[in-house]
């Protein structure tokens, strides 16, 4: 049976950005993860075994998040290609990452990037 695991609103203190003071004060992120899977009959059976754990999901995207990068397009790219070669049930990932009040010379709340990735 085909169905999703989602994580939402993962918040992350994160050096992400062009300008170097982003790189060196850091700033507010959200991510979001949603990964299509394959859920075996295990899970049914109440087995973590036939799902993908979302602590597994939630330690990669930590893991990427703290490591500094220019591009919220690149960090969602490594989040996606991380998950999938972590969970072979997965068919694809979807990851939206928020930068909260981002430098962009007005009033904004919060910045996205959506990058999806199918196997």
């Amino acid at each position: 049976m085909t169905g999703r695991v989602v994580l939402e609103g993962l918040e992350f203190h994160a050096y992400h950005g062009v300008y170097p003071h982003e790189r060196s004060s850091g700033n507010k992120f959200e991510v979001d993860v949603v990964i299509d899977t394959e859920f075996s009959d295990s899970a049914f059976r109440d087995e973590l075994t036939g799902t993908i754990n979302y602590e597994d999901v939630y330690a990669i995207v930590k893991d990427v998040m703290e490591r500094p990068a220019k591009l919220l397009e690149t960090v969602g790219h490594l989040i996606a290609e991380q998950s999938l070669r972590s969970f072979p049930s997965a068919k694809a990932v979807e990851v939206k990452i928020s930068k909260f009040n981002p430098p962009i010379g007005g009033v904004c709340k919060k910045a996205s990037v959506v990058v999806s990735k199918p196997r």
